[in-house]
């Protein structure tokens, strides 16, 4: 007897090929543009062995260029960037490319970081991640044992994603096997 896979049998979620346009740009909200310096943010998600993954889906949160975030339980929240999303989601390509338009994070408390979560066919659950754009002391920074790990969660500036007056940074995420990127409990 062959058993063969039907979609009760697979891990979800299933993902539409498009989402709405401006997801994946966090710096334009209700005709305001956000303040503080743009970036690019984009990498690709690959699987073992460097084989890209099509069709992940990749959530962001953070703060805006002040280090506030746009959510009502921040003790700033009255005063968030208008212009800014504070919140994206993009796919990936055939290739395993993601790519969002966002801003460097502010904050006086956490050095600057983007939390990333990882949603896809054959992940039984959410992948979370926080991308950093600095090496310096941080709690949740300095929570990942090792240096050669801690390495793994730095954004690098790529000048060849740099666009429209924005600078690049690349962050690849690697599912599993060598390099893989740490992963937090969500």
């Amino acid at each position: 007897m062959k058993l063969v896979v039907s979609p009760c049998n697979t891990t979800g979620p299933f993902f539409p090929r498009e989402f709405s346009d401006g997801n994946e740009d966090l710096t334009r909200r209700d005709g305001a543009r956000a303040r503080g310096e743009h970036i690019i943010l984009a990498g690709r998600v690959l699987e073992l062995g460097a084989k890209p993954t099509w069709n992940m889906v990749l959530e962001v949160w953070q703060a805006d260029t002040n280090g506030i975030f746009r959510h009502p339980l921040d003790p700033r929240f009255a005063e968030v960037d208008p212009g800014f999303w504070g919140w994206g989601r993009a796919r990936t390509d055939p290739d395993g490319w993601y790519r969002f338009r966002t801003v460097l994070p502010g904050g006086d408390q956490r050095i600057p970081h983007i939390n990333c979560a990882v949603l896809g066919i054959g992940l039984t659950r959410r992948l979370v991640t926080t991308i950093f754009f600095t090496d310096a002391p941080d709690p949740v920074f300095d929570c990942v044992p090792g240096p050669e790990l801690r390495q793994r969660l730095i954004a690098r500036r790529d000048p060849s994603l740099n666009a429209d007056g924005a600078a690049g940074y690349r962050f690849d995420v690697i599912l599993r096997g060598e390099g893989e990127t740490p992963f937090f409990v969500d």
